[in-house]
C-alpha cells in the first residue's frame, strides 16, 4: 500500500518536526563535541526547522501542495543555522525532489529512493565528510529504506526501517569517531535527524519509536581542552545569490581556507558554511561567485567559553526503567522512587542543590510528592534560585508538561505552559490491590484489578484489560484527541493490541501513543490530552 501526501498532512507533520527539535534542543546542545564543542547544535536544527515551518504559515489553505513544499525547503534553506542546520536542509530539499506532489500515491519504491537521493545530496554537499556524524546516520537510513523497499513491504513500512536503521547508526557514531567516544555521547547532528524521523515515523505509524540512549556507558568528561578542536576559529555563514555553474569554483576556493565547509541549495540560491581563520577571504570567495547576503560570523572561543546553557534544569521524580528514560530524552534530570524505596525531603532538597542550577522547575510526578518538593523549594528560594513545583499527581502529567518545555522561552512563560499542559491532562491508571479492604468503588480483595481515575479508585474488576476499557471511557472526553498509554509491569500481552481495538471500535478519531514504562503494580498508566 502506498502513501498518499497532501498539503494539510504535510503543514502538521513541519510542526511536528519542529516541535520534536524543540523538546530535544537542550539534550542535542549538550552532546555537541564535534567538529567544535560550541555546544548550539539542538538550536541550530531547531531554528532551521521553525524557519521553514514559519514559511508555510501564512499560505492559504488552497495552495497547491507542489508550492507548500516549495516553500518550506525555501524556508529550511534560507533560515538553515549551523553545519547541522544546512545539512538538515540538504536533507529534507533532495527527499522531496523526487517524490511526487501531485496527490498520487508514493509506493514503497518512490519512499527508498528519496531517502537514497536525500543522503547521496548531503553527502556531495560537505567538502570533507566524516564518517560518524548525520552523514553516516542518512546512509544508514537510506539503506534500510532500499532493503525495506527490495523486501515488499508498504511505504509506511520501508520508513519504519529506515528510521530504525538510523538509530542502529546512531548508536554506532562513538565507534567511528574518537573525540565522541571519549565523551561519552553520540553524535549532536545524528541524533538531531533520528529525532526528526522518529516524528515522521509517529506522523504516519501513530506510534513513537523506541530511543536511542544519547550517551554511551563511559565516564563523561567536562568540555575540557582536551574536547576542544585546534581547527579554524570562526563560523562564516551566508546565503548566496550565484549561477549554478560558479558553485564547484566556490567550493574549490572555499577548501582549503577552513574545514566544516557545507554548500547546499540550487537555483541560484545557495547556503554557504565553512570554518576558517581568515573571515575576509571567505567572504571574498562568495562575493566572486555572486552576492552574499545575511553574513554570520561566530567566535568559537567566545561561544565555547559560554558553555552548554545549562542555567534551567528540570527535575522529575520518576518510577519504572522505560519512564526515567523517557524523561532523561526529553531532556530532565530523574528522580527515580519505587513503592519500596520512596523519595525523601531530604533526597529532594539535595536534587535541586546539586543540579547547580539558576532556575528549577519540578514535576513531582505523584500527589504525595508535591507538598514534599514544596517544602524543598522554598529553601532553595532562600538561595536565590528560581524554583517552580508544578502540580503533577501523575506520571503521565509529568510526560505532558515535558513535550511542551522549550528551553527557548522565559522561565514564566515555559512555567505556565507547563501547568497548562499537565492540568489539561485528564489521567488514570490500571493497578493490582495488594490487599482486602474498602474503596470508593466498593469492596476490593487483595490481588482484584483496580481502575483510578484522577486519583481515586473508581473500578474494580479481575481483568486488566476490561477495567483499563473502563478506565478510558471515564477519562475520554468527546474533546479528547490523543490517548497516551504507558505499560507496566502485568500490561504485556494483548493488552496494547486490546486498547487500540477499543479505540477503533469506540473513538477511531482519537490518536493512540504507546510508552513501555515498565513501573511495577501498575500495569497501565492512562492519559487524554
Amino acid at each position: 500500500m502506498g502513501l498518499t501526501l497532501n498539503a494539510a498532512a504535510f503543514r502538521e507533520w513541519t510542526q511536528l518536526c519542529a516541535g520534536a527539535l524543540s523538546a530535544a534542543r537542550a539534550e542535542i546542545d549538550a552532546l555537541n563535541v564535534f567538529p567544535v564543542p560550541d555546544s548550539d547544535t539542538g538550536t541550530n536544527a531547531y531554528l532551521t526547522l521553525m524557519s521553514g515551518a514559519d514559511a508555510v504559515e501564512p499560505l492559504g489553505v488552497d495552495e497547491p501542495f507542489e508550492t507548500v513544499v516549495r516553500t518550506y525547503v525555501v524556508g529550511l534553506l534560507t533560515g538553515a543555522k549551523g553545519n547541522t542546520g544546512v545539512i538538515l536542509s540538504q536533507l529534507i530539499r533532495a527527499c522531496f525532489r523526487d517524490l511526487d506532489l501531485q496527490g498520487g500515491e508514493v509506493s514503497a519504491t518512490d519512499v527508498a529512493r528519496s531517502f537514497v537521493s536525500a543522503s547521496d545530496a548531503a553527502w556531495a554537499a560537505v567538502g570533507a565528510p566524516v564518517e560518524g556524524t548525520i552523514l553516516s546516520v542518512a546512509r544508514a537510513a537510506a539503506l534500510g529504506a532500499t532493503e525495506a523497499a527490495e523486501a515488499g513491504v508498504d511505504g509506511r513500512t520501508v520508513f519504519a526501517k529506515a528510521a530504525a536503521a538510523a538509530r542502529e547508526a546512531l548508536a554506532r557514531t562513538p565507534e567511528q569517531m574518537e573525540v565522541l567516544a571519549r565523551a561519552g555521547v553520540v553524535d549532536a547532528g545524528g541524533r538531531a535527524l533520528v529525532v526528526v524521523l522518529d516524528a515522521t515515523e509517529q506522523a504516519l505509524t501513530g506510534r513513537l519509536p523506541a530511543r536511542v540512549a544519547a550517551t554511551i556507558p563511559v565516564p563523561i568528561r567536562a568540555a575540557t581542552d582536551e574536547l576542544v578542536s585546534d581547527g579554524p576559529s570562526y563560523e562564516v555563514m551566508y546565503l548566496l545569490e550565484a549561477d549554478d555553474d560558479r558553485i564547484p569554483d566556490l567550493r574549490r576556493a572555499l577548501l582549503p581556507l577552513g574545514d566544516s565547509l557545507v554548500v547546499v541549495g540550487g537555483d541560484r540560491l545557495w547556503n554557504v558554511h565553512v570554518h576558517v581563520d581568515d573571515v575576509g577571504a571567505a567572504i571574498e570567495v562568495g562575493i566572486a561567485a555572486g552576492r552574499p547576503y545575511r553574513i554570520a560570523v561566530t567566535h568559537f572561543a567566545d561561544q565555547i567559553a559560554q558553555g552548554p546553557q545549562r542555567e534551567r534544569v528540570v527535575i522529575a521524580a520518576t518510577t519504572g526503567e522505560g519512564l526515567t528514560a523517557l524523561c532523561r530524552e526529553a531532556g530532565a534530570t530523574a528522580l527515580e522512587f519505587t513503592r519500596e524505596h520512596p523519595l525523601t525531603v531530604a533526597e529532594m532538597s539535595a536534587s535541586l542543590r546539586d543540579v547547580n542550577a539558576g532556575e528549577i522547575i519540578v514535576l513531582p510526578n505523584n500527589s504525595r510528592y508535591v507538598r514534599q518538593f514544596e517544602a524543598a523549594a522554598q529553601a532553595a528560594r532562600q538561595d536565590g534560585i528560581r524554583v517552580a513545583v508544578i502540580p503533577t499527581h501523575a506520571q503521565v502529567q509529568g510526560l505532558a508538561a515535558l513535550a511542551v518545555h522549550d528551553p527557548g522561552l522565559g522561565f514564566d512563560e515555559v512555567v505556565v505552559a507547563m501547568s497548562s499542559a499537565a492540568a489539561s491532562t485528564q489521567h488514570g491508571a490500571v493497578t493490582v490491590a495488594t490487599e482486602s479492604g474498602m474503596t470508593m468503588a466498593g469492596p476490593v480483595r487483595a490481588g482484584d484489578i483496580l481502575g483510578v481515575v484522577a486519583g481515586d479508585f473508581a473500578v474494580v474488576g479481575d481483568d486488566v484489560l476490561e477495567v483499563a476499557y473502563a478506565v478510558i471511557d471515564r477519562i475520554l472526553s468527546p474533546a479528547g484527541e490523543m490517548l497516551t498509554v504507558v505499560l507496566g509491569e502485568g500490561g504485556e500481552g494483548q493488552v496494547e493490541e486490546g486498547i487500540y481495538a477499543h479505540l477503533r471500535a469506540s473513538r477511531p478519531d482519537v490518536d493512540v501513543v504507546v510508552y513501555d514504562g515498565g513501573q511495577e503494580n501498575y500495569p497501565l498508566f492512562i492519559a487524554v490530552e
